[in-house]
């Protein structure tokens, strides 16, 4: 089951299952069928935190045995984690499946599992070099009185559509609107001076 978890390589997933077995507030529980093992729970206890002001109980893998499924193990895993999940104060568990793994969406589903949030990943270093490549280049900032015209222009344009021309007809601003862009579009320098009246 290792690929399912982090590694096929069983030397590094017993790693990996020390180091969380290790920290204090991990949660593993093994189920056994007929003394061996047949299913694992791998959890941590997670804040308060950042988005969350209570602890929460987050599930990294609920895994049983293919040949061994459909016979309550996945239930019984979960009823443990309930119980430890109230003893310890904890209000919500959370549970991260595996992408793709639509049978563990539906048991969890099953079990009043919501949607609650979504995880992206990307390695460090793709990170870094997608960064680099999305950075502007210095020399192709506009100006700055151009850049604000054209703000100021577009923010025109803008209100013009939301507010529709009849609007702007009523309330006499049309004409003055309309010069307005006439003396942007002509680019007359700004000695000259345009009246309205």
């Amino acid at each position: 089951m290792g690929r399912q978890l982090c590694s096929d390589d069983r030397d590094r997933l017993r790693e990996h299952l020390s180091v969380l077995a290790a920290a204090p507030d991990g949660l593993t529980l093994v189920a056994t069928c007929d003394g061996e093992p047949a299913g694992l729970v791998l959890g941590r206890l997670l804040g308060p935190g950042l988005l969350s002001d209570t602890v929460v109980l987050s599930l990294d893998a609920v895994y049983v045995r293919p040949q061994l499924r459909r016979r309550g193990l996945g239930h019984a895993m979960l009823q443990a984690v309930a119980e430890t999940a109230e003893a310890t104060g904890v209000t919500d568990v959370y549970a991260a499946p595996l992408p793709g793994s639509r049978g563990m969406q539906r048991f969890l589903a099953r079990l009043g599992f919501a949607p609650a949030a979504a995880h992206r990943v990307v390695s460090t270093g793709a990170l870094l070099r997608r960064l680099a490549l999305d950075l502007p280049a210095p020399s192709a900032r506009r100006g700055g009185t151009r850049g604000l015209e054209d703000l100021i222009e577009r923010r025109r344009r803008a209100r013009a559509r939301a507010l529709g021309e009849e609007t702007l007809a009523r309330q006499g601003t049309a004409s003055m609107s309309m010069q307005v862009r006439r003396a942007v579009h002509n680019r007359r320098p700004s000695s000259s001076s345009t009246t309205t009246s």
